[in-house]
């Protein structure tokens, strides 16, 4: 593990170009801006209903089943912001989930745009927030290139999800920062109090060519995180995103960790995810103090029709005003995984989401949404 703590840099212009939707701040900007974690209270969550037109369409009935399951444990506990291809599907959209939670109509927001694929995780905005004497003064969303996890994917349209979203009167007060960097949401993990977790399996192929000192130096300015924590440890089979830290590993607080385990010693995960226990155990919080380490039980083999294997992992999950919405795969380890989440997590309400049918298409609950922190929604 290569742990790199150390004051953020000062903005790179070579990396970012920065736009904004309100009236220019001070110069130079002494604004105090954080990256929130994800247990702060949260306005919203973000998320595109598929269709037949995605990579969904062979299972798109099951799938949406799923999607109205969320949007329902979304909507009792926040607003939904829903991105819908057209007309046509925005009344299917708000039909289905109208069946379900009629009574959260007002949390309910959906728009219309286009849109390749349904990742919000990914394709949507990383919230920031000012704070100055204690209270928030602003907030900016950055909006990172999105290349289709390495040029996998077609991704033209994802890319402009930020943009939209942007555009909106409900977000207009969200300074948009175009960050001309190649990050995914789901790569990175933060505290809430300035420390960072990713994995260089993922940023060294986004960043082919680059130091991990220099992506680093990237990240923290541009997130205005202290220090971070690398893992070279680690990745599911079935996953795509050349292993995002939300497959593996997740703050559950800033001084304890939830990661993802493997006890069969037959399983070719059995290896490589002891190695990165190995390394969150060498990690040490921003108190110098170990972390405490929450071990998440293997789901087992899952696979897809045509024998692909499928990366199932009770780490993407979602945390969302005093509860975890935690995936689950129709596997006798889905309550064993609850009871590990309940001890991670004190006093939340732990709710499982079947995510069986997500995994089909290489992610799962956390990386279908993005939370917006308290402060981003302003109803008209």
């Amino acid at each position: 593990m290569d742990s790199t703590p150390g004051e953020a840099k000062g903005p790179m212009s070579a990396h970012k170009k920065q736009t904004s939707n309100m009236a220019a701040a001070e110069s130079p900007d002494t604004r105090t801006w954080r990256f929130p974690a994800e247990w702060e209270a949260q306005d919203a969550v973000v998320i595109a209903w598929p269709h037949a037109q995605t990579d969904w369409a062979p299972w798109l009935a099951e799938v949406e089943a799923s999607y109205i399951a969320l949007a329902k444990a979304i909507l009792m506990r926040a607003n939904l912001v829903v991105l819908v291809k057209n007309q046509k599907l925005e009344a299917r959209a708000r039909r289905l989930i109208a069946s379900v939670a009629a009574e959260f109509e007002d949390r309910l927001l959906t728009t219309r745009v286009a849109y390749n694929d349904t990742w919000l995780r990914d394709t949507g905005p990383i919230s920031l927030r000012a704070v100055v004497n204690g209270e928030i003064a602003a907030l900016r969303w950055l909006d990172c290139s999105f290349t289709g996890w390495g040029g996998k994917y077609q991704s033209s349209l994802d890319d402009k999800i930020v943009s939209h979203l942007v555009s909106l009167p409900e977000f207009s007060h969200i300074e948009h920062q175009r960050l001309d960097f190649a990050l995914e949401g789901g790569a990175i993990e933060s505290d809430g109090r300035g420390t960072l977790m990713s994995t260089w399996n993922c940023l060294s192929k986004r960043h082919p060519g680059k130091l991990l000192a220099e992506v680093d130096q990237v990240l923290r300015s541009a997130m205005h995180m202290q220090r971070s924590i690398w893992l070279h440890e680690g990745e599911l089979d079935g996953d795509d995103t050349d292993a995002h830290i939300d497959t593996l590993a997740r703050f559950a607080s800033a001084e304890s960790i939830v990661f993802q385990g493997c006890d069969d010693h037959g399983d070719p995960h059995f290896e490589p995810l002891q190695a990165m226990h190995a390394e969150l155990k060498l990690a040490r919080s921003a108190s110098g103090q170990a972390y405490t380490l929450f071990e998440l039980p293997w789901a087992g083999e899952l696979y897809a029709q045509t024998g692909r294997r499928l990366a199932a992992s009770y780490a993407n999950f979602l945390i969302l005003n005093g509860a975890v919405l935690m995936p689950t795969y129709g596997v006798s380890n889905d309550s064993v995984a609850a009871s590990v989440m309940a001890q991670a997590f004190p006093g939340f309400e732990i709710v499982a989401v079947d995510c069986r049918p997500f995994i089909e298409q290489n992610g799962s609950l956390h990386c279908l949404t993005m939370q917006l922190p308290s402060g981003c929604l302003r109803k008209p």
